[in-house]
């Protein structure tokens, strides 16, 4: 079983909205939520989830608001979680950002939503493009004859409507990759990750089947492929359009995409990652009065590629002034409300190394500070390239019109939390 009901509260836990969903509970048990949640966080890991006798509360917080879930029964956690993320997804899908105004200004929306999101406890559509199509921000005008439920939900794909017909017949698919990576002081790689995401934009008509396929080295294995090219790809995490019983038999990815905008699949993989920009600095202080840093970047990533957008954020003492810059690329600029300069470079080809020196005052700061700064930080993005060498090795469409579309592919590498620590 699912939630009894579910509220939204301000940041002092009054009730902004709240909807009965079962019945089965007391909505005045809400007003103990709050004064339990207040004895909780004198304590160092509060929990998502509390009770009140035999009625049980599973929370989240979300700016200035609670979402609040309410049952009696033995409810599936994680199930109540998923559902109060994704009803705030919904949300933010509808206002933009969602906090108490929003709330209070989209009141009877808010309520629509929350009536289509769940019935009697347990979670119904919770995909905004669905919801789009049936609740809108504008006024309905009056329909004469029998109401008629919106096409998506009585059809056996619920995230397509049927009939969609396009003039071009396209498939975008962007392959992003963003590293995680932490280097020590001492230049070794403490750690390292790349989470990638499978992004689509369709523009097909009618109902579509696709095929992805991959270098997968499951897949490979099982076909008896060449596994020099393959990736194991880790936490893999389908759409819900992705028939998972095809992927788990033959590794196969095959559904008909929803149309416009999707996250087709993520993917994680735990390996040993090289740095691709990689960073040294060296501080020199001078007599208390000055310090001068000067900082080396490197590309290591093959010379066909480019990444654009690089941003190196180097930290400085806290009471640094008279700043001076000196880069043979790019350009400087200090920022005194982050305690960091930022050198940025728009253009940084593999292979090369560019160099940065910035001169500052130091009026006060004693040598501790110096010791004790926060890692450099790097933000790039490399396109047409990917570090884990996964590859689309084809995408299929089938189409019962028998029309022709064209696929796109495109690749990207960017940074994720990439952070260099310096001596």
């Amino acid at each position: 079983m699912s939630a009894s009901a579910v509220f939204v509260l301000d940041i002092k836990g009054k009730v902004l909205i709240s909807r009965n969903y079962k019945g089965d509970i007391d909505m005045n048990e809400i007003d103990h939520f709050m004064p339990i949640l207040m004895q909780k966080e004198e304590e160092v890991d509060v929990s998502p989830f509390v009770a009140h006798g035999a009625v049980h509360f599973l929370w989240i917080k979300h700016s200035n608001l609670y979402l609040v879930a309410m049952t009696k029964s033995n409810a599936n956690a994680a199930l109540v979680f998923t559902f109060l993320y994704k009803i705030v997804a919904v949300f933010k899908e509808y206002f933009k950002e969602l906090e108490e105004e929003s709330i209070r200004d989209n009141f009877v929306t808010v309520y629509e939503l929350m009536d289509e999101v769940m019935d009697f406890g347990f979670p119904q559509t919770t995909d905004s493009q669905i919801l789009q199509e049936y609740i809108t921000q504008r006024g309905h005008k009056l329909e004469v004859g029998a109401p008629r439920p919106p096409a998506t939900i009585t059809n056996a794909v619920s995230w397509r409507s049927e009939g969609i017909k396009y003039r071009k017949n396209e498939v975008f698919m962007d392959v992003i990759e963003s590293v995680n990576l932490l280097v020590s002081a001492s230049g070794s790689v403490l750690r390292s990750e790349i989470v990638g995401s499978v992004k689509m934009k369709v523009v097909l008509s009618g109902m579509p089947e696709l095929r992805l396929g991959l270098n997968d080295k499951l897949l490979f294995q099982n076909t008896g492929r060449d596994k020099g090219k393959a990736v194991e790809l880790e936490d893999v995490k389908f759409h819900q359009c992705v028939r998972l019983s095809r992927f788990e038999n033959d590794r196969t990815i095959s559904f008909i995409p929803p149309d416009g905008d999707c996250e087709l699949m993520s993917y994680r993989l735990n390996t040993h990652v090289k740095p691709l920009i990689w960073i040294e600095s060296v501080i020199e202080k001078f007599s208390h009065s000055r310090v001068e840093i000067m900082v080396k970047a490197r590309g290591q990533f093959k010379q066909r590629s480019t990444a654009n957008n690089v941003e190196i954020t180097v930290p400085v003492p806290s009471d640094a002034d008279s700043p001076k810059f000196k880069a043979c690329t790019g350009s400087a600029k200090w920022v005194p409300e982050k305690n960091a300069v930022i050198w940025t470079i728009k253009s940084f080809p593999g292979g090369k190394e560019y160099l940065m020196r910035a001169h500052f005052g130091l009026p006060s700061v004693d040598s501790e500070e110096l010791e004790r700064k926060p890692p450099i930080t790097v933000k790039f993005e490399i396109p047409y390239f990917t570090v884990s060498g996964i590859q689309v090795r084809y995408l299929k469409i089938i189409e019962k019109s028998g029309y022709h579309a064209l696929p796109w592919v495109r690749y990207i590498t960017q940074s994720g939390d990439y952070q260099l620590r310096t001596n």
